[in-house]
């Protein structure tokens, strides 16, 4: 079913961050996705990549039976539908899966994101988190299909080996490539896996629409601040780089307030101060909450607004004097799908719009 989206607050994904006056805590998250070598047969598209059904299948709503060749970010990868024992590990994923009612066999429970339904399955096992996994879980589920990636991308080699049967498909947008596209072609490919193409169809065009409606109220001469607050702290997230607001600066073309040579692809990255940030002045501020994901339970937590909001060094920002700061779904640094990201740029536009 469809679960409600939560409000502000993109994945589990590493940010270009640079802590603005001290390293802000940062354990639980953002390490690198790296690229395991493939024994995948054709080498990955570099394009869009959507995926083709052949062999059998096809790319009709309803038609999810027989082999289908996926594209991954390694090569084609043949997937038998429908699965019948399905693992995932990619928080992008989730939320899709769980809204076309796609069932688990087992998944990383401790980093689901919030309000998705699987983490409460007692028939769903759980194989940790990516810094104690329990990869035995994954042997005993006898998976036929294994959708990895996100913070699980580094045990690809181990999966291989433990389940050489299973088919293993990785479809994290890969860095160097257009995000929106990246986004389209794993909605696209898992639609063709389950037999939900005109849900997926419908999930990219409504991200497309978000963008086109962004194109329309951005006005280019605006320059954009993004930051990431963890820990009390706000860190600066580098435009292009990581997975989560970066690339958007590329998506949506966005004019950065302040571009840092040498900028950490990290979130913990190099210190600079928050003055810094005030002095380049930015239109608007895209912000990120991290502890909103995986620590607001926690004593102590402090909202980003407040932390914003209560910045003095800030205060003069057109972008707080103006109410140009924009907060992504609070469950973005653990999430990073397309509805994520759709939902986001969609509220930008709102408030570029004046709604």
């Amino acid at each position: 079913m469809l679960h409600p989206r939560r409000l502000q607050g993109l994945a589990l994904l590493p940010v270009a961050a640079l802590v603005l006056t001290a390293c802000g805590s940062t354990a639980g998250g953002g390490d690198d996705e790296k690229a395991a070598e493939s024994s995948q047969t054709t080498p990955a598209s570099s394009g869009e990549g959507e995926s083709s059904p052949t062999e059998g299948g096809s790319s009709e709503e309803g038609a999810a039976e027989g082999p289908v060749e996926i594209e991954d970010n390694f090569g084609t990868v043949e997937v038998q539908r429908p699965p019948k024992a399905v693992v995932a590990t990619d928080n992008g994923m989730f939320e899709t899966l769980d809204s076309w009612g796609v069932e688990l066999v087992a998944a990383p429970k401790p980093i689901i994101p919030e309000g998705i339904s699987y983490p409460e399955e007692d028939e769903v096992k759980d194989l940790g988190s990516h810094r104690e996994p329990n990869l035995e879980t994954l042997v005993a589920a006898q998976p036929d299909l294994v959708l990895n990636g996100g913070r699980f991308a580094d045990f690809r080699k181990d999966i291989e080996k433990l389940v050489p049967e299973a088919a293993l498909v990785e479809l994290t947008p890969r860095d160097g490539e257009p995000l929106d596209d990246e986004l389209k072609r794993q909605t696209t490919a898992l639609g063709e896996i389950f037999g939900k193409q005109s849900e997926a169809k419908k999930l990219n065009e409504a991200l497309d629409a978000e963008v086109k409606r962004f194109e329309k109220t951005y006005d280019p001469e605006q320059t954009v601040m993004s930051v990431i607050v963890s820990g009390g702290e706000i860190g600066y997230v580098a435009p292009t780089f990581g997975r989560t607001m970066g690339p958007l600066y590329d998506v949506l073309g966005l004019e950065p307030a302040l571009e840092v040579e040498g900028a950490s692809e990290d979130h913990q990255g190099d210190d600079i101060s928050v003055e810094a940030i005030a002095k380049s002045n930015p239109d608007i501020i895209l912000v990120m909450d991290r502890d909103a994901a995986v620590a607001a339970d926690e004593e102590g937590y402090q909202p980003a607004k407040e932390i914003i909001e209560s910045s003095e060094a800030l205060q003069k920002v057109p972008a707080v004097k103006e109410g140009k700061v924009f907060y992504m779904p609070n469950d973005a640094y653990t999430n990073g799908g397309i509805e994520t990201y759709t939902e986001f740029i969609g509220q930008v536009a709102d408030g570029l719009e004046g709604k």
